[in-house]
């Protein structure tokens, strides 16, 4: 797949303000295992192979299991994560698929038994974010780096 083009070379003033907004995220207080879960959830659902490598990369060298990473698809399904984990997961999932069902009243109940206020707004805004980067992502076909061990099994 070869991109389209370098949307920071293109319009380095666009990402100003999506880098300031990003480095509060990333310090707003919640925990990064869970930020990088929710980044993850969201590159999945988006189909975004650049930031599904770059999140499950950061996630691994931050302490994630492998078996969390590959089962976070179908995290409803496994016990692997806690109960905090699970309502940002679902906050995720409604919150990227907001034209599908408008965030159910569920998965707002289950975020508010879990997170703060702060912590529910830091989380949106978190998503919010992963949703951006995912699109500019996709829409300009950024190819994520090919890793030396896997370029040797492709060749």
């Amino acid at each position: 797949m070869t991109p389209r083009l370098d949307p920071y070379k293109a319009s380095p003033e666009a990402y100003k303000p999506l880098l300031e907004l990003q480095a509060y995220t990333d310090r707003c207080g919640l925990e990064r295992s869970l930020l990088e879960l929710v980044k993850t959830r969201a590159s999945q659902i988006n189909g975004c192979a650049f930031c599904l490598e770059m999140h499950t990369r950061e996630a691994r060298a931050a302490g994630e299991t492998e078996a969390r990473l590959y089962l976070l698809n179908a995290w409803r399904e496994s016990p692997l994560y806690t109960a905090r984990e699970r309502a940002a997961l679902e906050w995720v999932e409604a919150v990227t698929l907001v034209s599908v069902e408008h965030v159910p009243d569920a998965a707002w109940k289950a975020v508010q038994a879990e997170f703060t206020d702060k912590e529910i707004v830091d989380l949106t805004v978190a998503i919010g974010m992963i949703n951006v980067w995912n699109r500019l992502a996709v829409s300009f076909r950024l190819a994520h780096p090919v890793q030396q061990e896997t370029r040797r099994k492709l060749a």
